[in-house]
């Protein structure tokens, strides 16, 4: 029988109603909302732009409105599910209520190889600009042995490590510190996004739009699969849960604000960077949008601005990302799942700073010597797969728990959500036979490592199936 937590006992646990179970509550809406843009926008659309133009020519624009209706259908779900339930264990939380731990254990993994995997591309994304921000300002690159990987000529990839430890050291300082340098961060990149795509209509020219889907629907496809990589980490925002000030209200806020103003800005910047010098030029090109604004003032300063935005951008997606894995590993350490160290909070910074310094560790090896490109589809199947799930949970919640209580609901229940499972298995199919085996061998490691450790040690199996699914009285 899989063993299920109720909503109201999750809740309780965490103390999520008072104070979250060490955590002090410092996020209200606006850093909620800047929390999501920090860990959305970034590498992929200062870096994955090009690859995403690669495949789908100037139809990216499509491409990434069906990324982003595939997004937005999920939202929907996150949003119910994080009002309702506003811990920090975000979908692994909502899949031990909707679908028993067993499916939650494997939610949790499929994220940290959704957080894992992500963090890492973005660090590597990160040296890129690094390189471009050198060069415009003193005309200088670091050497390929201290910017790369072994798989792409280099020795170490330094910048990606220090871009990590930089937000471990902010992220064990305390999440207010994090909070306001994560809302500094996004409030800048979207200035400096806002000015590119002023800059790229200056040159705009229809003619460069066209063809306008050079490789039919099947690039559009491939494209919108390679633009959902760009959405990623809006997820993060349930993982504040618990150090929100008014979690029910403001998370289902906060991420359907971020979803539309997300949405808004990639078609625009793709449009922009198309429209100024041509699919074919921006198509594969590191550090595209540096390249389009040099291209088009004729001067390597507007480039150097963009490098800036870039580089403060990326390391604010590090930050966010790293933040959520470090508080949904705490939320399964907490039920057993785990090992403990991962739930030890520190009474003087209110932070797990174990948690966070392993995260830092693990996450930066990858980084530091691995060539990622053959890896970001297995993440992006891994992070579908979980969105998937989400669906999934909130129509089993409605029928398990039918009177929580929810301050946002999806609407047109049930076809949004059956929607939003829909595309996310259509996005699924696209990433390829290569990556659905690669992803069943992660699930059986997954599964292996519930049986051996989770399940035996989980604290649920210490209660009686009527204690985990009685409501527990909420704190007023």
């Amino acid at each position: 029988m899989p063993r299920f937590k109720s909503s109201h006992l999750l809740v309780a646990e965490s103390g999520a109603d008072r104070e979250g179970h060490g955590l002090r509550r410092t996020m209200g809406l606006f850093q909620l909302i800047c929390f999501g843009v920090g860990a959305i926008v970034g590498t992929g659309i200062f870096v994955g732009l090009s690859d995403s133009v690669a495949q789908a020519g100037p139809a990216v624009v499509v491409s990434f409105l069906l990324a982003a209706i595939t997004c937005v259908f999920t939202a929907f779900a996150f949003a119910e599910l994080g009002g309702a339930i506003p811990v920090s264990g975000s979908s692994y939380s909502f899949a031990y209520a909707g679908l028993g731990e067993g499916t939650a254990f494997v939610v949790g993994w499929c994220l940290l190889l959704e957080y894992g995997v992500s963090v890492s591309a973005v660090a590597v994304g990160w040296s890129q600009y690094v390189n471009e921000l050198l060069d415009s300002l003193v005309g200088l690159h670091l050497p390929t042995a201290l910017s790369a990987g072994p798989g792409e000529g280099g020795v170490v990839n330094l910048p990606a490590v220090i871009v990590i430890a930089m937000a471990a050291v902010l992220l064990v300082r305390g999440v207010r510190e994090s909070a306001r340098a994560t809302a500094a961060m996004a409030v800048l990149k979207l200035a400096v996004l806002v000015a590119f795509i002023a800059i790229g209509f200056t040159a705009f020219e229809d003619g460069n739009l066209t063809p306008f889907s050079p490789t039919g629907l099947a690039g559009i496809g491939a494209g919108t699969t390679a633009a959902f990589f760009s959405y990623i980490g809006f997820d993060a925002i349930t993982t504040a849960g618990e150090e929100a000030k008014n979690p029910r209200r403001d998370i289902p806020v906060a991420i359907l604000v971020c979803i539309g103003l997300v949405t808004l800005l990639y078609c625009a910047v793709a449009l922009a960077a198309i429209g100024a010098i041509g699919g074919d030029a921006v198509g594969g090109r590191p550090a595209a949008l540096s390249y389009v604004v040099n291209q088009v003032t004729g001067s390597t300063v507007g480039g150097g601005v963009i490098a800036f935005g870039a580089v403060v951008a990326i390391a604010s997606v590090v930050l966010a990302v790293m933040y959520g894995q470090t508080r949904i590993l705490m939320s399964m350490s907490r039920d057993g799942l785990i090992p403990r160290v991962f739930e030890k909070v520190s009474p003087k910074t209110s932070t797990p700073v174990a948690g966070t310094l392993i995260v830092a560790v693990v996450f930066a090896l990858p980084a530091a010597f691995a060539p990622l490109d053959a890896v970001v589809n297995l993440c992006t199947i891994g992070t579908l797969a979980v969105m998937a799930v989400v669906n999934i949970a909130v129509i089993a919640l409605r029928r398990r728990e039918p009177d929580l209580a929810r301050t946002f609901r999806v609407p047109l229940y049930p076809v949004t959500p059956l929607l939003g499972l829909g595309f996310c298995l259509y996005l699924m199919y696209e990433t390829g036979a290569t990556t659905w085996i690669q992803f069943a061998a992660f699930l059986a490691v997954g599964i292996a490592l519930y049986l051996l450790y989770g399940r035996r040690n989980s604290r649920l199996a210490a209660v009686t199936p009527t204690d985990a699914a009685e409501p527990v009285p909420e704190a007023v």
